[in-house]
Formats: C-alpha cells, sequence, structure tokens
C-alpha cells in the first residue's frame, strides 16, 4: 500500500493562527446520549493531558448543529481550536432494542441463520476468532438464561404437580418467564440482549442498509459538506466500532459528489472497526463498493487504529483487503495498532485484560504509556492526521489475506 497525502488545504500548518478543526464523531451502536461521549472526552483527556504534559480545556459547544462541545488544545507550543459534534443515531439504536423477551429469540435465530448459511460465520471465524465469540457469546448467553429458566420452571411444576397437574402447569409457566424477565432487567451487567440487538440490526439485511440509517448518513454527509466550506485547516471524521463503516459509506458518497477545489485536509480516524462483520453478508453490495472506492481516493487521508488486545474488533485487518475488494491502486487504510499491552502499563493492563467491553472503547481514553497513537493529540493537536501520520509504516502484523466469500460491488 503507497500513501499519499490530500490536496491542499484551506491554510498551511505553521502560521501564526490557532489550528482549526471540525471533528465528527460517529459512535456505534449505542442507545445513550450523546453526552456521554462528552463525559468520556473530558475525563480522559485531563488524564492524558496530565500524563503526557500538555494542557487541553473542554468549553460549551457554541454553534449550531448536532450535539458537541469545544477544545482547546496547547500540544508541543502550538495552540489547536477544535469543534468537536457527535453524529447522533441513538434513536434508531434505541427503536430496534424494543424488542420484548420473545422477539429477541426469534432475532437469535435469524441473526444466526443469517451468518451460517450464507458461510459468513466461518470465513469470519478464520479471519479473527476474538470478535467472533463476542459475536456468539449473545447466542450462548441467551440460550443459558432460557435453560435456567426451564429449569427453574420444571422444579417448581414438579412441585405443583404433587397437588394437581394443572397446578404444576399453572405455576411453572409464569415462572419461567418472571425468570427471563429477571435476566432482561440485568442486561445492564450481562450485555446479552444488548449484544444480541447489536448483531440482529446488522444482520436484518444481510449487509444492506436500512432505509431509517441510509437517510441518516445522507444526513451526516449534509453536515460534514458543510463544514468542507468552511476556512478551517483539517475536517475530520472518527468512526468507533460500527461507527467506522458508516464512515465508509459517508466519506465515499461525499467524494463521488464533488469536494470543494478550496478546502480544509479531509480525514478519516477509524478505531475499532468491525467492518467484515457487515461486509461479509450477501447483500453488503453498497459497503463493499464504498470500501473499493475509499481506499483508492486521493481526497483523503484514512488511518485505521486498532489492538489485538480489544476481542470486540477485527484487530489489524485491512478491511478492504480481507473483504476482496481491494483495487490494484489502494493506499488506504494505513493499518496501525495501538498496541495496548505496550501503551498500557502492566498494572493497568491487568485491570482491564478482561474488561472486554471497556477495552473496546480504550481507543477514546487515555493511555499511561502513550505510543504514536493519542486520540487527544490527534483530535486537539496542531497537526492533522495525514501529517501525524505521514512517515508511518503500516503493522507488520496486518491481515490482507481476502476471505469473503461475497466480494460483488
Amino acid at each position: 500500500m503507497t500513501k499519499a497525502l490530500p490536496i491542499t488545504a484551506a491554510r498551511t500548518e505553521g502560521q501564526s493562527k490557532p489550528f482549526r478543526r471540525r471533528v465528527f464523531y460517529i459512535p456505534g451502536y449505542d442507545p445513550i446520549h450523546p453526552r456521554r461521549y462528552r463525559e468520556l472526552y473530558r475525563k480522559e483527556g485531563a488524564d492524558q493531558a496530565k500524563i503526557s504534559g500538555y494542557n487541553l480545556t473542554l468549553a460549551p459547544k457554541t454553534t449550531a448543529g448536532p450535539y458537541g462541545w469545544h477544545a482547546t488544545g496547547l500540544i508541543d507550543g502550538q495552540t489547536a481550536q477544535t469543534d468537536i459534534e457527535v453524529l447522533i443515531w441513538s434513536d434508531i439504536v434505541r427503536t430496534s432494542m424494543q424488542q420484548g423477551i420473545a422477539a429477541t429469540y426469534l432475532q437469535l435465530l435469524r441473526t444466526a441463520a443469517a451468518y451460517i448459511f450464507t458461510g459468513a460465520l466461518f470465513r469470519l471465524m478464520r479471519l479473527r476468532k476474538g470478535p467472533m465469540i463476542a459475536a456468539l457469546y449473545p447466542i450462548g448467553m441467551l440460550i443459558l438464561q432460557l435453560a435456567v429458566a426451564g429449569l427453574i420452571g420444571w422444579a417448581v411444576y414438579r412441585m405443583g404437580v404433587q397437588i394437581h397437574p394443572l397446578i404444576g402447569l399453572f405455576v411453572a409457566l409464569p415462572t419461567i418467564w418472571q425468570t427471563l424477565v429477571f435476566f432482561r432487567k440485568h442486561d445492564n451487567r450481562l450485555y446479552a440482549y444488548y449484544l444480541m440487538h447489536d448483531y440482529a440490526h446488522s444482520a436484518q439485511a444481510l449487509g444492506a442498509y436500512p432505509p431509517e440509517l441510509e437517510s441518516r448518513l445522507t444526513q451526516f454527509r449534509a453536515t460534514i459538506a458543510a463544514a468542507l466550506t468552511e476556512d478551517i485547516d483539517e475536517v475530520l471524521i472518527v468512526g468507533h466500532s460500527s461507527g467506522a463503516h458508516l464512515a465508509v459509506s459517508i466519506l465515499s458518497d461525499l467524494i463521488r459528489l464533488g469536494l470543494p477545489p478550496q478546502r480544509p485536509a479531509l480525514a478519516l480516524l477509524s478505531l475499532g472497526q468491525v467492518v467484515p462483520m457487515i461486509s461479509f453478508l450477501p447483500n453488503a453490495r453498497r459497503l463493499r463498493a464504498d470500501l473499493h472506492y475509499l481506499s483508492a481516493s486521493p481526497d483523503l487521508t484514512w488511518i485505521d487504529v486498532t489492538a489485538p488486545g480489544d476481542g470486540c474488533a477485527f484487530a489489524l485487518c485491512d478491511p478492504v483487503a480481507v473483504t476482496g475488494v481491494a483495487p490494484p491502486d489502494q493506499r488506504w487504510p494505513l493499518i496501525i495498532s495501538a498496541a495496548f499491552t505496550r501503551t498500557l502499563s502492566p498494572e493497568r493492563w491487568k485491570t482491564l485484560r478482561w474488561r472486554f467491553f471497556r477495552l473496546h472503547f480504550q481507543y477514546l481514553c487515555a493511555f499511561d504509556r502513550p505510543g504514536d497513537y493519542d486520540y487527544f493529540r490527534i483530535t486537539a493537536g496542531a497537526e492533522t492526521l495525514a501529517t501525524r501520520y505521514a512517515t508511518r509504516q503500516p503493522s507488520k502484523s496486518r491481515i490482507t489475506t481476502p476471505r469473503s466469500g461475497y466480494r460483488s460491488l
């Protein structure tokens, strides 16, 4: 893969004016209000600034548009002003999660069938076992909950049947149901329903974006397009988890439609991506075409950051190459590792190692032994993503072997 820098930005770096940036953060499948990301940025940014010896301050957002905040960074003697905005699709997520217990078990059957009968499950397992274990977890946990409920119901039935068979049945069925309700109410600890809804949402149309999501992507594209007309230095899109492949489609559409001749540098930072979970499905032609197109574009810089310690991501997998849609002139993404075992101290790694969901968000957090990946330097420092990684070589451990059985565009 060869690297190329995007065409000239609106202002060159090194001028006396503060560096100005717009960041658009696209979260993954998350029903929670975007203030969560502001608080995470505030807390973790303060920790990283203290560790790394720079200054980072936050202020309320003063401009119109999506939910966000303003960050001022004084890093390496240079000042940067950044407006960070969250492109919200949590309402779509909440709607997709409004499934009852019975409907969730039906989702389980449909989603398992989608991945098994298309062959995607077995190809994904050959790619990375970690995220596939994470994908199988909600299925196993929901089956276990049903088994436990059944055993409790059976025990209650055995006691009730000693009085009368109908009494046994009358008390057993509500007991089974109430046990399942108990598990559902405590899913904030188990994440079985949450993850099941996540995978079901991705697989509901075998990889095609549902209409309500396509409509939201169009809105996001218009927001980003407007920022590209401003007198700023960089427009940076950050896509985390399933937000990464949404960012790929948004930017592909944006560039196809044409960019302003004089514009800020345009960049994509994908974090903890799970692109193969979608691109390996038969109807993901839209995403595969976008991966193919964006990977050869000279109009942006695309850096992909994952870590083998993140069991929920397809770590160090080139999402374009493993899908089998890499063009001959592929430029992007530049695959680098956040290397949790090196960038987190042994004590910190020991604390987080088995907290899989927390580790999936580590890309947005502070590192006590930061390497060349620092989320806060990238988003609040006075340097474009292209310049920051201009001489960076891709990870030697990256995976580029095509595995998808579906490669049509």
